[in-house]
């Protein structure tokens, strides 16, 4: 299969973060971008050369936008997917359709999971309040009520407890569909992010330890505190299901380690919060290794040049006025990374801090450190 070569124009849907990371590694390597959002002057669309502002179930604009690109990728999940089959018609979609069909959905991505014979938390699909319980009775309590589709950085989930009132629960989630999914007692947060070129040719980059805040990635510092062979575990099972799924592009594959063990907790086919620190302490960042992955060009080195921590940046630093961005940038060996959001909102994603050093407890330290400054007397978020 001819490859997608620098000067030719790549087209990506959805026009947040993940999409101005993929269009700035793009740039650098001489490609144009185009990008479908409906919001014109977003965070990608600043960087784009062409901006089309369009719903996306506009079939029309979707036809427009692929006939004036080479290929197609994606940045987030919750995308209609007869706009992604028209797209498809006319240019090559990378991940595939299949893919986020499998991926955007929990139930169907569970499933996928578990008839592969990949290890996940117990679960039950539920569609209404009685199913609800006795989902309830046969995993027990504490457990997980999430949305099957259109959840994110903690949205449409809810923890479940014996005495709760299941009815208002249920119509709380404002859903028809949900997924209960067992508690599970783990010891840390991992994920890897697997690369598949066109040609079959796979790279992970090392697993990641994850620490969340209210449901949102808080930090990510690497390499992650494992033993080697959950390692290099987590590494096989991202091999495996990239394969398995058929993914040409990127897969985030979100892990619970319990002991010595693994539990697969979500996949996402596009690039990861988590893998943010890539920007800057390894060889290729995960943005470029998408885009060497959807072109078929050769995958890069995910070799670690450093040990390195990511933070990010919510909304709440706001709200006291401007953050000390000089502050902050006192801290040695932090990168400061903004994405061009206008409103800084609670809870929004607004920019990350990346620190490296001799090790991960230190880029850690010097992280935390570098985001307190932000704030005065601002007390550090991580637990």
């Amino acid at each position: 299969m001819k490859a997608i070569l620098p000067g030719q124009t790549l087209g990506i849907v959805g026009g947040g973060q993940l999409g101005r990371m993929f269009a700035l590694s793009a740039r650098r390597m001489g490609y144009r971008v185009h990008v479908l959002d409906p919001v014109s002057d977003g965070p990608t669309g600043q960087l784009a050369d062409v901006e089309i502002c369009a719903s996306y179930d506009d079939l029309d604009a979707a036809r427009r936008f692929a006939r004036a690109v080479d290929v197609v990728t994606f940045e987030f999940e919750n995308i209609p997917a007869e706009t992604l089959r028209v797209i498809a018609e006319d240019r090559p979609v990378r991940p595939s359709p299949e893919v986020l069909h499998i991926c955007r959905h929990r139930l169907r991505e569970k499933d996928f999971l578990r008839q592969h014979g990949f290890p996940v938390t117990p679960y039950r699909a539920v569609t209404n309040p009685v199913e609800l319980a006795r989902a309830l009775a046969e995993l027990g309590t504490p457990s997980i009520l999430k949305t099957a589709d259109f959840g994110y950085d903690g949205k449409g989930q809810a923890r479940l407890d014996a005495a709760q009132d299941l009815p208002r629960v249920w119509s709380e989630l404002g859903r028809p569909q949900g997924v209960v999914e067992a508690f599970v007692p783990f010891t840390k947060e991992i994920s890897v992010i697997c690369a598949r070129a066109v040609g079959g040719n796979m790279a992970c980059f090392g697993p990641a330890e994850n620490v969340h805040v209210r449901h949102i990635l808080d930090v990510t510092t690497v390499p992650a505190d494992v033993p080697e062979p959950v390692a290099r575990n987590a590494i096989d099972l991202a091999f495996s299901i990239t394969e398995a799924l058929d993914v040409i592009g990127l897969l985030a594959v979100e892990m619970f380690v319990i002991g010595e063990g693994i539990l697969v907790n979500e996949l996402a086919p596009r690039p990861h919060n988590s893998g943010h620190y890539t920007i800057d302490a390894c060889m290729t960042s995960q943005f470029e290794q998408q885009l060497r992955a959807v072109c078929g060009l050769p995958l890069g080195s995910v070799e670690l040049l450093r040990p390195a921590a990511m933070a990010n940046l919510l909304g709440d630093i706001w709200q006291q006025g401007e953050p000390n961005w000089a502050a902050a940038l006192a801290v040695a060996d932090v990168k400061l990374h903004l994405y061009g959001k206008r409103e800084p909102r609670p809870g929004r994603k607004m920019g990350h801090l990346t620190a490296l050093a001799d090790s991960p407890e230190q880029a850690r330290a010097k992280v935390l450190a570098a985001r307190a400054a932000l704030v005065p007397n601002m007390a550090s978020r991580a637990p």
